[in-house]
């Protein structure tokens, strides 16, 4: 205990996409409460890195990057069974195979899951469901290590808790998390085609019928890849790894000859006839084989505008004949009370726009944002977008609660990179080198 901490010298780092590079000083991989307060005040500056799937700048440090991979901790269930301290760090493939073997399940999750437990809380990371909220949701209590590498602890009611919910990494760095679990549930995975007008018609009652519900709708087809996920008994099969394959030759393909996009999106949605049904334990359910590199935006809009804005997003890319390989995802999500979520304003449809990771998307992005932002939209903190400081207030009433706490905790700004200076107008003493 209280050796020194693995580290790396590197000269580059890169998020998963490719499209965030860094150049840290050292990335550092702590095992013990030991190890890390020591990096951390040495530094003067740190930021935190998952597995690297924000697409917006979040890690991007020329400071110290730590890792909490490594970071030595175990389950600690409650009594009662209901909620549980997990390490931070965890991944949640770490996390769901570890609550499955004591008999519990997380509430809810996306389908991709290395993510950090803390990295998909600090930023908002959902699944779907329309009466279930992000994971940052299910997060009752927090073990902090703070900028002097002190630690603490807060819990619903104290103002850190409530702004660490949804922390983007400004506080201080998890290292448990207290968060709600279930029993251990089964997942049935049905997928099958269906028109995109008749699912758009009858979407919220869609939604209320399965537990998850969502749709990919690529921009050139009027077919959709309906999911719903539901509770059953007991798994019947041992659920098999997806393959995407053929969708990885039609992106290649894409991005080779663009003007083919649109016959290769009508090909692939008639080649995708037969229904699908898998079932198993959930956390192996939830998770879909994500091996194709892309770039994303999302949005969360007031749920009445989701298929509105979505029809508007393909009509602009249909009418421009814009080269947009990947299909757009379209999710249900439940509100929420916390300070900086994109879910506080009410129950919301989340809208996903993607692009394969070897074409241009910036400009894309970009027209497609305008018409996300006309429809009441917040994006997801970690995916593509270009809120300023203005938009941060004016979209979230208590952003100033969220900076005063921050100020109070860590005044010298060691967690503070340039991106979040410039997102929330933060004033440091030290240079932030990038």
């Amino acid at each position: 205990m209280g050796g020194a901490a693995a580290t790396s010298m590197v000269t580059e780092w890169r998020n998963w996409s490719g499209s965030v590079v860094a150049s840290p000083g050292q990335i550092a991989s702590p095992r013990d409460e030991a190890e890390l307060a020591a990096i951390i005040r040495a530094a003067a500056q740190v930021r935190v890195v998952g597995a690297g799937h924000s697409f917006m700048p979040l890690c991007e440090t020329g400071g110290t990057l730590i890792s909490m991979a490594d970071y030595q901790g175990a389950l600690e269930i409650a009594p009662d069974r209901r909620t549980v301290w997990a390490p931070a760090g965890w991944s949640l493939d770490r996390l769901g195979v570890a609550l499955w073997a004591e008999g519990l399940s997380l509430i809810n999750q996306g389908d991709i899951d290395p993510q950090s437990l803390a990295g998909a809380t600090a930023t908002g990371t959902h699944g779907t469901g329309a009466d279930l909220g992000s994971i940052a949701t299910q997060a009752c209590g927090y073990r902090l290590m703070l900028a002097d590498g002190t630690t603490t602890e807060c819990g619903p009611g104290d103002e850190l808790f409530e702004a660490q919910r949804l922390s983007l990494g400004l506080f201080g760095i998890a290292t448990a998390i207290r968060i709600h679990v279930v029993p251990a549930y089964y997942l049935e995975e049905r997928i099958e085609r269906r028109h995109f007008d008749a699912v758009a018609e009858r979407i919220d009652e869609l939604g209320a019928a399965t537990r998850h519900m969502e749709f990919f709708v690529f921009p050139y087809s009027n077919q959709v890849t309906f999911k719903t996920l539901h509770p059953v008994p007991a798994a019947d099969f041992v659920p098999a790894k997806d393959d995407d394959s053929v969708f990885g030759l039609i992106c290649e393909l894409g991005a080779a000859a663009p003007s083919m996009i649109p016959t290769l999106q009508r090909t692939i949605m008639r080649m995708s006839g037969r229904a699908t049904r898998r079932s198993g334990p959930a956390h192996r359910i939830f998770p879909s084989e994500r091996s194709i590199r892309f770039e994303e935006m999302e949005y969360e809009l007031p749920r009445a505008n989701g298929i509105p804005i979505l029809r508007e997003a393909i009509a602009h890319i249909r009418k421009h004949r814009l080269p947009i390989a990947f299909p757009f995802e379209f999710r249900l999500t439940a509100a929420d009370d916390i300070w900086l979520s994109p879910f506080n304003a009410g129950p919301a449809a989340s809208l996903s726009f993607h692009q394969y990771a070897g074409m241009p998307w910036r400009a894309h992005f970009s027209a497609i944002e305008a018409i996300f932002r006309s429809g009441g939209g917040r994006p997801h903190w970690a995916k593509r977008h270009t809120l300023t400081t203005a938009d941060v207030h004016r979209l979230y009433p208590r952003a100033a609660d969220f900076l005063r706490v921050r100020k109070r905790v860590d005044p010298a700004g060691k967690f503070v990179n340039a991106h979040v200076a410039q997102l929330f107008d933060i004033q440091v003493a030290h240079p932030l080198a990038t």
